[in-house]
């Protein structure tokens, strides 16, 4: 019971015996004030079209949340739609989710309190500029917005007990119709099951509002389906264009009758469809094949489709007709990550951002007809990005199979293996790490660090199969691939074992509690965070079952409880082994991944563990699984991060 009198007297303590070590490190205020002074610097988002507007996030520095700006035209005057910051006075309240009415008159949003998934919803009156009485919603639940005549759309729960918010198990998810200006109470439940408690619904209308499309989702499976309803015909039926929760459906966007989708049905890389209304994917026509590099999503604008490749984790966009015929490439600065161009879906000049490890988010304004980009907002940084590099390399697993990896330093660094180096991994759920900036990474890169990013099996670089060969009994392979990176990080003389550091977190926590277990004398520091720990009992809490696509599940077989049981971090401790220095980061608030995964773990650890580096929780307060966190909560969290890892591998960091 991790809100138990007893457990919170032991969080007090822990936190405590964690803060007294973290003090007495002399460099601890020199890291804070250097990464307070590199994150304030102004930045913003690519502005989105909505409701007539052009919307976008701006942040002048160390604003604690992002403010939502709106303009009539991008060479029109900006204003505040929404400060998040004024929600609470120290930032912990932060803004999920928005839609703005056709009109503009009405900007429905999400909030988070604390980092908990659970959201509030609550509607402002844009034009009188206040908040409207009887619309605020509670108990919603992994939900978008979407507007309708005079209301919206949005998902959720039946409301839990409130002792077990934070922990109960989420059962029979439903999609709701609010109207505006009526209590929640007589919200309509537009679709839910009495009978399978597994399912999701998540709902969006077409740009036309003509079409209602749910993406419906079984959780435990490795697909979902997709429902249309006419909006336009009264009591129309939703028509399923696939039956089945095997693969993958992504709805795109429609031209009046026309649906585009990306698929993975009998492929491995996806690919993208068109069907009219009442047709399934089945027979649907076949726009852009499966090709080797894997489909991520497409956007439609001004008759264009532009389509988001992950090309060796990277981003590539591609430009083709509406009929699949292919024009040319958008032309990317660097290897790094980019958006796909968003805007009005009629107009010819669009906006993406780019990014990648030492490349600020720069937003870029993109002429469709001319092919051509040109910067539209760029951070201004005091921070030599020139003398860093990035390379990517490709290393050899333990049964063979190359794996990508991303290493970056500054210029001219001396392959003595005397470097500082953090490898971070994440391998599962079909999600992949590409090339992304970092303001808290520049504290360890500036004092001559190595960072390395490796892209493991289990997530989506290369595909359903790749994912498929880190999920289940193929979980062993992520493992695997994360001790092989480390292992050619030695090899190659970036560093040794004395100044390795390893770091992931939630099922990339799980990763460093299992290869902290499996292979202890590789790395000298090991930082998991909200980490999966408890492999048998997971799908007991919150939304946790939803990962026995990629786990299996203690219970369904005694084949998958041994191989649960083999590698669970909690499971694996062994007494009489010289472990790293560890610190478990976790938070109160965390109803994705409960924190008593983490205080078990810890609390397991510190029993069994009789050497002499510490073993440490750090338990944030008025946090959660991390969306949302407001910037002084990520300072005081990365200056304990950085602290702890350079003191554990004895470096002095901004040594004169």
């Amino acid at each position: 019971d991790d809100n138990s009198d007893e457990t919170k007297k032991w969080v007090k303590q822990e936190n405590k015996i964690t803060e007294n070590f973290l003090s007495k490190i002399p460099f601890r205020d020199t890291i804070k004030n250097r990464l307070r002074q590199l994150m304030n610097y102004a930045r913003q988002s690519a502005p989105f079209y909505k409701g007539g507007k052009f919307l976008f996030y701006k942040n002048d520095g160390l604003q604690n949340q992002s403010v939502l700006m709106m303009m009539d035209s991008i060479e029109g005057k900006e204003e505040i739609l929404l400060d998040p910051n004024t929600f609470s006075e120290d930032g912990t309240v932060s803004l999920s989710n928005i839609e703005l009415s056709d009109d503009a008159k009405y900007l429905v949003y999400s909030i988070a309190r604390s980092g908990s998934d659970w959201n509030e919803i609550y509607v402002k009156n844009v034009v009188e500029n206040k908040i409207t009485k009887k619309d605020h919603l509670q108990w919603v639940k992994f939900s978008d917005l979407a507007f309708f005549n005079d209301g919206f759309f949005y998902s959720g729960y039946e409301a839990p007990k409130e002792t077990k918010a934070l922990t109960q198990a989420n059962k029979f998810h439903k999609l709701f119709y609010h109207k505006l200006g009526t209590e929640q109470s007589k919200d309509i439940v537009v679709i839910e099951s009495k009978t399978d408690a597994d399912l999701m619904y998540t709902a969006n209308v077409t740009e036309d509002k003509h079409y209602l499309i749910v993406t419906e989702e079984k959780l435990g499976t490795r697909g979902n389906r997709i429902l249309i309803k006419d909006l336009t015909k009264e009591n129309a039926d939703f028509i399923a264009i696939n039956e089945s929760y095997d693969n993958k459906v992504y709805f795109v966007d429609n031209i009046k009758s026309d649906f585009f989708v990306i698929s993975n049905k009998n492929e491995q890389n996806n690919k993208l469809l068109k069907l009219k209304e009442g047709q399934t994917i089945d027979n649907a026509q076949l726009i852009i094949p499966e090709k080797k590099n894997v489909l991520d999503n497409v956007s439609l604008l001004d008759n264009k489709l532009f389509v988001n490749y992950m090309k060796d984790a990277h981003t590539k966009i591609e430009i083709y007709d509406i009929e699949g015929k292919y024009l040319y490439d958008l032309d990317l600065p660097t290897i790094g990550t980019a958006s796909l161009p968003q805007g009005n879906k009629n107009t010819n000049k669009v906006f993406y951002t780019f990014t990648s490890f030492t490349y600020p988010s720069v937003v870029y304004q993109y002429n469709v007809k001319e092919n051509k980009s040109k910067i539209y907002y760029q951070s201004n940084l005091d921070f030599d990005f020139d003398n860093y590099e990035t390379k990517q390399v490709f290393y050899k697993s333990k049964d063979g199979t190359q794996i990508p990896m991303f290493i970056v330093h500054k210029k001219g660094i001396q392959l003595d293996k005397n470097n500082p180096t953090l490898l971070y991994g994440y391998g599962g759920f079909d999600i992949s790490l590409t090339p992304g900036f970092s303001t808290t990474r520049l504290i360890f890169l500036e004092n001559g660090g190595v960072f390395a990013m490796a892209n493991l099996r289990g997530g989506g670089e290369y595909g359903e199969k790749w994912h498929q060969a880190g999920t289940r009994l193929n979980k062993q392979n992520v493992f695997d691939d994360f001790i092989a990176a480390a292992k050619y990080l030695i090899k190659e003389k970036y560093t040794s074992p004395a100044k390795l550091a390893i770091q992931g977190g939630s099922n990339g926590g799980l990763l460093v509690g299992a290869v902290t277990n499996q292979r202890p004398d590789l790395f000298s520091v090991a930082l998991p965070a909200v980490g999966v720990m408890d492999m048998l009992r997971y799908h007991k809490f919150t939304i946790g079952y939803a990962w026995i696509s990629d786990y299996g599940s203690s219970e369904e077989s005694k084949e998958s409880f041994e191989n649960l049981y083999k590698y669970s971090p909690i499971h694996n401790i062994k007494e009489n082994i010289d472990y790293p220095a560890v610190m478990v980061m976790t938070a109160d608030h965390d109803d994705r991944v409960v924190p008593a995964h983490s205080f078990k773990y810890i609390a397991t650890l510190q029993e069994k563990y009789k050497g002499k580096n510490p073993v440490l929780i750090r338990i944030e307060h008025n946090a959660g699984h991390g969306a949302g966190k407001p910037i002084e909560k990520i300072i005081e969290e990365y200056t304990d991060i950085y602290t702890f890892l350079f003191y554990n591998i004895g470096f002095i960091p901004y040594k004169k």
